[in-house]
């Protein structure tokens, strides 16, 4: 008895030249739209964020904690849209093209938005005013560098069919080139989360704000590797070892949300930093090698 996917399943047999009912097409196609609309909800908080915030404001802000929440759901929907469009066999060059430019807004115009107005325009303030001309042109440039390199990060990817990092892994496995633009974007949100939205007090702390963005916006045009995890297979059979720490990694998510979901983040986005160094540190040694041994004749 032959097994049939999901996509054989949603086709039906006998029907394997016959178009796709326009209801599959739809589905991949409204988590796409949502995804623009939670970038543009999330712009929006952040404009009401910071005209709710001033100097004498600087506690929890609900507008710029709501911002991030909306860039989460955004990276879940991004995540289901392609995945559903590939197990219902409905991936289309239109659905390529709206996911790409839902991208640019969920997770670049959003995140960029919501790095300004929380962590620049108010820390500013607190600069001697002799360096705050050029605090401000710094700070108007890393996020809109950050938004670039994003977009550059997207068309790359559209354009490339079979892409190598310049670190290549196991062949069997699929990886990313350069850090994903949501993977950016959810370390931006996690961040702003985790401060329950109190924007950056102290214009010290906002070079160091700027610094991660400039180093984000690196990591996404690099050549180096991420895991991909598109070759997860979700509808196969799973080991009980997989069932517990899913099981456990949803317990802590529910119970530690802010600082588990600044944890994962984090730690996939220094995944590539670690796996470029290591490869770096592994070739010297090689090329080094154990020195010969003379032996006297």
């Amino acid at each position: 008895m032959s097994v049939r996917t999901l996509s054989e399943r949603w086709i039906g047999p006998g029907l394997e030249g016959r178009p796709r009912p326009r209801a599959a097409y739809a589905l991949p196609t409204l988590f796409t739209a949502g995804n623009v609309f939670l970038g543009f909800m999330s712009i929006m908080q952040s404009v009401q964020g910071a005209q709710s915030a001033s100097p004498g404001k600087m506690g929890a802000n609900p507008h710029f904690q709501l911002a991030a929440v909306l860039i989460g759901w955004a990276v879940l929907l991004d995540g289901l849209d392609g995945r559903i469009a590939r197990l219902t066999n409905t991936v289309s060059e239109f659905g390529r093209e709206m996911d790409s430019l839902a991208d640019v807004i969920a997770f670049g115009i959003a995140p960029a938005v919501l790095a300004f107005t929380w962590g620049v325009q108010l820390a500013i303030g607190t600069a001697d005013p002799m360096f705050r001309d050029h605090l401000w042109r710094v700070g108007f440039f890393i996020p809109f560098l950050f938004l670039l390199c994003g977009a550059a990060r997207l068309a790359r990817f559209n354009i490339q069919k079979n892409p190598v990092p310049k670190n290549p892994g196991r062949p069997d496995r699929k990886y990313f080139v350069g850090l994903p633009i949501p993977a950016g974007a959810s370390l931006v949100a996690a961040i702003v989360y985790v401060s329950d939205g109190a924007p950056v007090p102290l214009w010290p702390l906002m070079l160091g704000w700027l610094g991660l963005l400039a180093v984000l916006s690196f990591l996404m045009v690099s050549t180096w590797r991420y895991q991909s995890f598109k070759d997860v297979q979700l509808l196969r059979p799973r080991s009980w070892l997989t069932f517990v720490l899913g099981g456990s990694l949803i317990y802590l998510l529910w119970t530690y949300t802010a600082p588990v979901l600044l944890a994962i983040t984090s730690i996939y986005v220094a995944s590539g930093i670690a796996v470029r160094l290591g490869g770096i540190v592994r070739r010297r040694l090689r090329r080094q090698g154990p020195e010969p041994e003379h032996q006297l004749g």
